[in-house]
């Protein structure tokens, strides 16, 4: 099978994906008051409405609701004042009243749009001359959504015997209703992806999106976050679409590039090989590295749908949409322009920090905390504070101090950082109790420097002749006559100053 560069020469993918977030903050279900937890034992948060007992009546959830106006907000859509739910009909385990109420033609938000900025290795999936790139690369492409809509989970199945947990070959089903009724949005992408790199900074993108609002928590390997993806291949240059292949419930960022990069392979080896692509649904094999069949789409489903008669029609007001509004956070691109222009960050650092909120939050009470070194709280933030499970602001702002003037190495603040973490210890304290604050002392250094260099004549030599890297060693040696109590830095300077006069 040819390599994914090779096939994308010839071929163009188009593909469209489907998000599916549970909208994990609320505290109760889509329609009825039961509990909304992951971690609760089987079937002890349901009641007759997410069990479809008949004559159970839904009620809507209205934090559900502003979640929904939130994110088409945060996703440039079209907020709907007038939807209504359907009932989606289908005979499954999962869901006990056999339909799932979702939404119509007219979801809640619709017709957005998200920007991408591709850049490094993933630039290079997309050698289309019609995306203007910069110099580096890198270029910047408008993804539009078609709709999120609202609709509620269905049960959890766990399946016994099987392979990795597929119906296939299992013994027996288990089913959790405590899922079931839980709110969830659906969003629905057009065809404008090209590669598995867009696909996959979309769906990152989307969840920095949804973790600043709040909504969920966006959890890809407990499932709260899942996606579909849909994708199909012309010859470049084409404009009819070829046969679209589905693949279901993926559940990280890798494998939603992995599976697409194979899916587009797959194809194209099998129609350069005069075959047919098949409309199916095909499951990601992780261990495999493959997609294999799970069945084969014939026809369009037929869900008979038709408007809830339980759920009258929604006109929302336009003051519910501007409390909505009004709620919005600072998203993560405004936040990154942010810190670029009032800290001075560049553009990997404040992406980086900008895209979670619990890190942004610490940075930026870090920063408060240490005046005026934000550019160092960054690099502590990026690179040290990963290593960690809970340290404070306070203690980020102190290492970045202590780094700034000298009084410890990088590599000594990733030793304090672990010591720290998870107490109220002071670094600074640390620092002095164990001896590991750095002599800046001129005279003291300079004394141990003429030391070192007074046995040193051959590496003396060895630079003038312009071997520069000696200098390390010699850096070295002086860090062992001062017992590791010197600068490093204020060696290297006064030895460069010794062995260039």
């Amino acid at each position: 099978m040819k390599s994914l560069a090779e096939v994308l020469c010839d071929w163009e993918a188009v593909i469209g994906l489907e998000i599916h977030t549970e909208l994990t903050a609320l505290k109760t279900k889509m329609f009825c008051n039961c509990r909304l937890s992951h971690h609760d034992e089987p079937n002890t948060n349901v009641c007759p409405v997410c069990l479809g007992m008949p004559g159970a009546l839904p009620v809507p959830n209205r934090e559900a609701i502003k979640s929904i106006v939130m994110a088409g907000l945060a996703t440039n859509c079209k907020i709907q004042k007038r939807t209504c739910f359907y009932r989606k009909h289908y005979f499954y385990p999962d869901m006990a009243k056999n339909y799932q109420t979702t939404q119509g033609p007219v979801a809640f938000c619709m017709n957005g749009r998200l920007v991408l900025e591709v850049t490094g290795e993933g630039a290079t999936e997309r050698p289309d001359s019609t995306i203007g790139k910069d110099d580096d690369g890198s270029y910047t492409v408008s993804i539009r959504i078609k709709r999120i809509h609202m609709e509620e989970d269905a049960a959890k199945m766990v399946h016994v015997g099987g392979k990795e947990g597929r119906i296939g070959g299992a013994s027996e089903s288990l089913i959790d209703y405590n899922r079931c009724g839980i709110p969830l949005i659906e969003l629905v992408t057009d065809p404008d992806l090209r590669t598995p790199e867009e696909a996959r900074l979309f769906m990152e993108k989307l969840r920095q999106t949804f973790l600043a609002l709040g909504i969920s928590d966006c959890s890809l390997e407990h499932g709260s976050m899942r996606c579909d993806g849909n994708v199909s291949i012309r010859r470049r240059g084409d404009v009819e679409l070829g046969t679209k292949v589905e693949m279901k419930n993926i559940n990280s960022f890798k494998s939603l590039h992995d599976a697409l990069a194979y899916e587009i392979c797959r194809q194209a080896q099998v129609l350069e090989e005069g075959g047919a692509v098949l409309q199916e649904t095909r499951h990601w094999e992780p261990s495999g590295r493959r997609t294999t069949v799970m069945r084969t789409k014939e026809a369009a489903d037929d869900y008979r749908m038709y408007p809830d008669p339980d759920l009258p029609p929604f006109n929302l007001p336009d003051e519910f949409i501007e409390q909505c509004r009004a709620r919005m956070p600072e998203l993560p691109d405004a936040k990154r322009n942010r810190y670029m222009k009032s800290y001075g960050l560049r553009r990997r650092e404040a992406t980086y920090i900008a895209a979670d909120p619990k890190t942004a939050r610490l940075f930026e009470e870090a920063v408060a905390l240490a005046g005026d070194a934000p550019l160092m709280v960054a690099n502590v933030t990026m690179n040290l504070v990963p290593a960690v499970r809970n340290v404070q602001p306070f203690q980020v702002a102190s290492i970045s101090q202590l780094i700034c003037s000298d009084a410890i190495t990088f590599a000594q603040a990733r030793e304090v950082l672990q010591i720290v973490d998870g107490t109220t210890d002071d670094p600074r304290q640390v620092v002095d109790e164990r001896g590991m604050r750095q002599c800046t002392d001129a005279i003291t250094m300079a004394n141990a420097v003429d030391a070192v260099l007074a046995h040193s004549k051959k590496q003396i030599n060895q630079y003038q002749d312009g071997n520069k890297k000696v200098i390390g060693y010699l850096i070295g040696q002086c860090m062992k006559a001062s017992q590791g109590a010197g600068n490093p830095k204020y060696f290297g300077k006064i030895l460069k100053e010794r062995l260039e006069r």
